[in-house]
């Protein structure tokens, strides 16, 4: 028999671990209505089925779950020559958006990448193993240097949304906001290429409004992120489209620009290759 709490979302228990001397004081409407919004009984049914998965076979009957269809372009340009890569893409969507690139990424490369994401999701017992999970707020903050370093000095392909959150709408259009330069500085350290990929799709008009009002009202607490799996499952039954673009070589990162101007520069490329699709 499988123990349960290895892998079944459980709003009460990220409560108690994320807010320990606030969790006592929410009360039960409010810890029903993060449940409902979160899908937990949905999703659990989907993670008790899936409990023997991990890895890219999880990524798998993720997607089948989802009934997401994959279209991949540009698949010519994943270097076959066994040199290592940080793969960095936009990041519209937060759930089928991850889980398609690690699928496409890991079948490609035999299991061998990371993510750098969110420390939640380590409570997914069949993505745990692929995650170098980030919570820079929390106990763990001292160890996410380290955590970072041992991920791009192992032979694994790394994977990452420069952004560090969903796509926002920002005067209209929807894009990511500023990307953080660490995929540049440690890309170059360690002498790996950069990859950029684009990912289409988008989330509900209800998830930018929710951001943006949050946003101006100054609410430092991402309350969106809470709406993710609301909106995964609002995705679902869709085709996306995946455009991998040509290495970038690491030695193209010099110091003409620094490296947030260069994240920049590689931004805009991602951005490009959905103009020329």
């Amino acid at each position: 028999m499988a123990d349960d709490s290895l892998f079944l979302i459980d709003i009460d228990k990220i409560l108690r671990e994320k807010a320990p001397k606030q969790a006592k004081y929410v009360p039960r409407f409010v810890v029903s209505y993060l449940k409902r919004i979160v899908h937990q009984e949905e999703l659990n049914t989907f993670l008790r089925s899936a409990q023997d998965k991990v890895g890219v076979d999880f990524l798998r009957a993720s997607l089948d779950f989802l009934d997401a269809k994959l279209v991949v372009k540009g698949e010519e340009n994943l270097p076959t020559d066994g040199r290592l890569c940080t793969f960095v893409s936009n990041h519209p969507l937060g759930g089928q958006d991850g889980l398609a690139l690690g699928y496409v990424l890991g079948t490609h490369y035999n299991g061998k990448v990371k993510y750098m994401v969110n420390d939640l999701l380590m409570n997914l017992h069949g993505l745990a193993p692929l995650c170098i999970p980030i919570n820079k707020t929390g106990k763990q903050a001292k160890d996410f240097p380290r955590m970072v370093e041992a991920g791009f000095a192992s032979d694994n392909q790394m994977i990452m949304f420069p952004a560090g959150l969903c796509s926002r709408r920002q005067g209209g259009v929807i894009r990511d906001v500023e990307w953080k330069k660490t995929f540049i500085v440690k890309s170059v350290q360690t002498h790996r290429d950069v990859v950029p990929i684009h990912f289409d799709g988008q989330n509900s008009n209800f998830f930018y409004n929710l951001a943006n009002v949050c946003k101006t009202l100054g609410i430092k607490f991402n309350i969106a992120m809470l709406y993710l799996a609301d909106e995964m499952l609002k995705n679902r039954h869709k085709t996306f489209t995946i455009t991998i673009g040509k290495p970038i070589p690491w030695q193209t990162f010099d110091k003409s620009k620094t490296p947030l101007q260069w994240a920049q520069y590689v931004k805009d490329i991602v951005y490009k290759l959905k103009v020329e699709d």
